[in-house]
């Protein structure tokens, strides 16, 4: 699997997954679209109106949160055949005698949910912002509560998680490639009816939906990673409706697939150094002195259990694969991270992989009684084999593990491989193109992080210079996104942007 394109802040989503858990308490009534929007600015496409203009009713959900669903086409092409569901929860504005309207969420993925990201609404907006927006959370097309795909079964998918994804014999590249097919062959038996209609502009379509329905005349939205592709793709196709967006973490929709691969391991190997730098001022690494020492105990856990799985106190095994996810998942949050791969890797090198596996489920969505909470792990093949043309011959990824691996040889050959099941896709790729310049749009703010691992500042810069009225911002740290990361100076200027309007000045470093 290739590493994900969302926010991974250990705080933020364990907690929302915790008050995932609760009930719906209450209806309310029938509510309309909040604020006034003309007729003439709700959608382009009369087809659409009956989609725009219709009536939400409100739950009262989580306790202090509101939940509803919205309608939308599964083909925006023919919008009077099938529709789907989207699950749309809100953070009402706490000062609604001074609101500004609705700041839509996406923390990433492709597959993150939005209305798991809002319910730990404190820990990724500011009071500021939580006071002036309805903040609104929604899980994308065919990803959780919303109309779902389902490939795989758990027992399925800890098969596939757990596959030799660095594979260097002929039997081991067929173990991968049959399985990869196998995967493809359930996606299309399972979901073949949504597979052709997940990609990222049809979310970008379903967001201007969101935004008519919810009564906002200009979409307000803050997208995480992955999310902030589909900010782009959206204030491309709608420049004119570009309220205040910010995209966090960016991609950079122009990079080729390989050479995506190749930055991001680049990245995550870089993370790994920072956190070596770190623990060894902190004289507490695991594995030894020097820097040299560290990688090289690292490199002989990867290896070792690429041969002989590491046992564990719950009687799982933690194969390569999953050492190198449970690893990955620390590198995204070096606060919250960083000091769980100390433990983890301190029991590994003592014969026991119980931490990393629990790292590693933490990664994949998996829980302590072997299923997985989410879809994210079939909807990230499915629109990750839709977004771009990721198919490559068997000698192309060998070429690339080979390449990456000098590189990043920790990562790399497995992100070489992370996207093989797209060989089989039953869906011929459908990227949006690039590059994205969203000509006439208002000012769109990116943040980059310059140690960022899952989307490396490059990505950020690109993006920025795309985007015709793109203004960066830019983080000097450790870990993924920038904005609600520990850093006043960016949340300060995120803040301003959202509440009047004003970007940060060129060339703005916040460190």
């Amino acid at each position: 699997m290739r590493f994900k394109f969302g926010t991974r802040s250990t705080i933020a989503l364990i907690l929302a997954v915790g008050v995932a858990l609760g009930f719906v308490l209450s209806v309310n009534s029938a509510s309309k679209p909040t604020g006034s929007v003309s007729v003439a600015k709700i959608v382009d496409q009369p087809s659409l109106m009956k989609f725009a203009t219709q009536k939400l009713v409100w739950n009262s959900c989580y306790q202090t949160f509101q939940c509803t669903k919205v309608t939308v086409p599964l083909d925006y092409s023919h919008p009077n055949a099938r529709t789907i569901t989207l699950a749309v929860t809100r953070h009402l504005a706490t000062d609604q005698k001074h609101r500004l309207g609705s700041l839509l969420l996406n923390p990433g993925g492709p597959g993150g949910s939005g209305v798991d990201y809002v319910l730990a609404a404190d820990y990724i907006a500011t009071k500021q912002i939580l006071a002036r927006y309805d903040l609104v959370g929604f899980d994308p097309r065919g990803v959780g509560r919303s109309t779902p795909i389902h490939c795989l079964t758990d027992t399925e998918t800890d098969r596939m998680i757990a596959l030799d994804g660095t594979p260097t014999t002929p039997g081991q590249i067929k173990q991968l490639m049959d399985a990869s097919k196998t995967m493809a062959d359930l996606c299309q038996l399972r979901a073949g009816a949504m597979l052709p209609f997940i990609g990222s502009t049809n979310v970008a379509r379903d967001l201007d939906l969101l935004r008519a329905v919810l009564g906002d005349a200009k979409l307000n939205y803050l997208g995480k990673s992955y999310g902030t592709l589909i900010g782009a793709i959206y204030a491309d196709l709608f420049p004119k409706r570009v309220g205040h967006v910010v995209l966090d973490g960016a991609i950079d929709p122009t990079v080729p697939n390989n050479e995506m691969n190749l930055d991001q391991a680049r990245g995550f190997q870089i993370a790994l150094g920072d956190y070596i730098t770190s623990c060894l001022k902190k004289h507490n690494c695991p594995g030894g002195n020097t820097r040299a020492a560290v990688l090289g105990r690292i490199g002989k856990l990867l290896a070792d259990s690429d041969i002989t799985p590491v046992p564990s106190k719950t009687g799982r095994v933690a194969t390569q694969s999953l050492v190198l996810l449970g690893i990955v998942s620390t590198l995204y949050d070096s606060e919250g991270g960083w000091p769980s791969l100390t433990i983890a890797l301190n029991q590994a090198y003592k014969g026991d992989s119980t931490a990393l596996l629990y790292l590693s489920d933490y990664y994949v969505d998996r829980n302590e009684n072997g299923h997985y909470t989410t879809n994210s792990n079939d909807i990230g093949y499915a629109v990750n084999c839709l977004d771009k043309d990721s198919r490559e011959t068997v000698a192309q990824m060998q070429a690339d593990a080979k390449k990456m691996a000098k590189v990043s040889p920790d990562f790399g050959a497995y992100l070489a491989w992370g996207l093989a099941p797209c060989d089989f896709w039953p869906t011929p790729p459908a990227p949006y193109p690039a590059p994205i310049a969203a000509k006439g749009a208002g000012p769109i703010l990116v943040v980059g992080t310059t140690h960022d691992p899952a989307t490396p500042y490059q990505w950020a810069q690109g993006l920025a210079n795309q985007l015709q009225s793109g203004v960066l911002l830019t983080r000097d740290g450790e870990g993924h996104t920038g904005y609600m990361m520990g850093n006043n100076c960016i949340d300060q200027a995120v803040d301003r942007y959202f509440l009047t309007g004003k970007t940060p000045a060129k060339g703005t470093i916040c460190r």
